[in-house]
């Protein structure tokens, strides 16, 4: 497996570059401002195909560069079907936008126990709504790998302030992520990689987070 994370835009928001290292197929998850020709140029230094692309979830500093990512790739999209809408028309979850946004239509509408291939890496798509509505993690068990996006950061968790936010099921979504095994590598998206096992109060969050 390759995986390179970038950070990008005016929140640094993380973009991943994963490809399967055998097939040279890739995925790129998240698209932030600047972030697309980024990882567009490794692309095309390491030689990979791009055959998706997915966000984590819409907020509008993940996908700036969706557009711009299926014009020049021509890979299909994928977001989970409660964030398809803010993708397709940027800031309709009623999150101030800090600048004009393309939107994007997904052409693959992810649910929990989906498995994305990439060549031969196999992606498990866990449901971990919270800080929206259709946010998700992707699991590769194989790899021991989480892509979490703003679902779990190292030491902290997405922003629950936000419009579409939705406290509750957030505490349901970090305790599906407890009972991963405890050495599993956690790329966020922001800020810099964990393991779950460095997160001890996850099956607690609400304690720590819940106000």
């Amino acid at each position: 497996m390759f995986l390179e994370s970038y950070s990008a835009g005016p929140v640094a928001t993380n973009i991943i570059l994963l490809a399967c290292e055998k097939t040279k197929k890739a995925a790129i998850i998240d698209a932030p401002m600047e972030g697309g020709e980024l990882v567009l140029k490794r692309v095309e230094e390491l030689g990979f195909e791009v055959v998706m692309l997915i966000m984590t979830h819409s907020h509008w500093d993940h996908i700036i560069d969706a557009h711009l990512l299926k014009e020049k790739t021509g890979a299909p999209l994928y977001i989970h079907e409660r964030d398809k809408e803010n993708l397709l028309k940027p800031g309709s979850d009623g999150l101030p936008l800090p600048l004009p946004i393309e939107g994007v239509e997904a052409d693959h509408l992810m649910k929990e126990g989906d498995v994305l291939k990439v060549g031969e890496l196999e992606l498990e798509v866990i449901e971990t709504p919270g800080h929206t509505p259709g946010g998700v993690c992707l699991y590769l068990p194989k790899e021991g790998t989480l892509i979490s996006g703003d679902t779990l950061f190292q030491g902290s968790i997405g922003r629950l302030d936000l419009p579409t936010a939705e406290p509750d099921k957030m505490w349901t979504s970090l305790g599906k992520l407890a009972k991963l095994p405890l050495d599993t590598r956690v790329i966020p998206g922001h800020g810099s990689e964990t393991t779950i096992g460095s997160e001890s109060w996850l099956a607690d969050a609400k304690t720590y987070f819940g106000g």
